[in-house]
Order: structure tokens, then sequence, then C-alpha cells
């Protein structure tokens, strides 16, 4: 039981860094809104500082997620996922995995939005795999602007400055992978000659 809790705990760090990626939010954001230091926040994702309650709370409140989410309540026995949506800047994402660390999947509702809200390109360490199911999306990817249409696949790497927008008209779906920085999906993107890039 002992080192069944260790391993829990353990886990705790690697699923805050992969909630935190997932909503784009950078570590001084997180410290604002919790009131929990940067140092101890980096502490915690990298496994160096014990998580406390005291600490786990706040987390839970930022993320809107449930305390067990957090700490990964023994399973059921259930394989099936059962997602619950998560709403940032308009559009819905529901987690399509549990366990933390590795590959992470998401499917992305996006309403019409051919501002993104006024945001700007985001960097972040990782790799990421786009699969669009329905609808429009439009990747600018570092200096690219490119459209992807439903069937057409992007994959890149998370440090280059990049933004996901649905151009409209109506919503879209997509499939969404990310994993740590080095961890690379074997489906790559059409090459340069074939993209479909909008007119600047």
């Amino acid at each position: 039981m002992a080192n069944e809790d260790s391993a829990a705990l353990a886990a705790v760090g690697p699923r805050l860094r992969a909630l935190r990626h997932q909503r784009g939010t950078t570590l001084t954001q997180l410290a604002e809104l919790t009131g929990i230091s940067v140092s101890t926040l980096s502490r915690l994702e990298s496994g160096t500082r014990r998580p406390t309650l005291e600490l786990l709370l706040p987390l839970a409140r930022a993320y809107q997620v449930a305390l067990d989410e957090l700490v990964d309540a023994p399973a059921t026995g259930d394989p099936r996922v059962r997602p619950k949506p998560i709403v940032m800047h308009g559009v819905t994402y529901l987690p399509l995995t549990r366990r933390p660390g590795g590959l992470q999947a998401f499917k992305q509702i996006l309403p019409p939005d051919p501002t993104a809200g006024g945001r700007t390109p985001q960097t972040h360490e990782g790799y990421e795999w786009l699969y669009v199911l329905s609808g429009r999306l439009r990747l600018l990817l570092g200096d690219r602007d490119i459209i992807l249409t439903p069937g057409e696949v992007a994959e890149f790497d998370t440090r280059v400055p990049h933004l996901i927008m649905n151009p409209g008209p109506g919503a879209a779906e997509a499939l969404s992978l990310f994993g740590p920085q080095g961890e690379r999906l074997h489906v790559r993107a059409r090459p340069a000659t074939s993209d479909r890039e909008t007119e600047r």
C-alpha cells in the first residue's frame, strides 16, 4: 500500500504539468492565480516538492477540476474514459486520456473565431499532432499561415510560436495529441509545396 501511495504522489507532478500545458498557462500566471510561488509550483511539477492538501486545493480551483483528478483516485476497473469538458477562450476541450505524462489526447470543439479572441501565438515545451474532424482550422505556426480541412493532419514542435483558430463559417472539431519534447508521432504534415496557405 505504501508503494502505491508513493507512486500516486509521484504522478501528481506530471499531471499538474500536463494540465498547465493543456491550458497554455505559464508558471507565473499560475502563481498569480493561486498565490503559490513560481519556485514551489516548479518543484511540484518536477516532483522535488511533495504535494500537500494546502497546495493542491488552490490548484484544483485554478484548473477547475476535482481534487481526485489531481491525485488520480484509484481506478474502478471501468476502462471507459468519461471526459469532463474544459472551456478556455471559448474552445471546449475533452480530455481523452486519464494517465499523466507521455502522450495526452484531446478532442477540441472550436466556435468560429477569425481573430482567436485577440490571443497571440504561444510557445511551450512539447510536440503536437492535430487532426481535423470537421470544419476548418487556421494554424499560425512561426511565419506560416495554414488552413487545415477535414482529414488533414499537422504535426509541429510547440517551441515554435503557434496559434490554432477557427476561421469559420461553422464550428470545427479536431483531435489533438500532445507529447513531451522529443516524443513524436510517425504521421507527418504535407510538404511545404502542397500546404494550402492563406494569402498574406
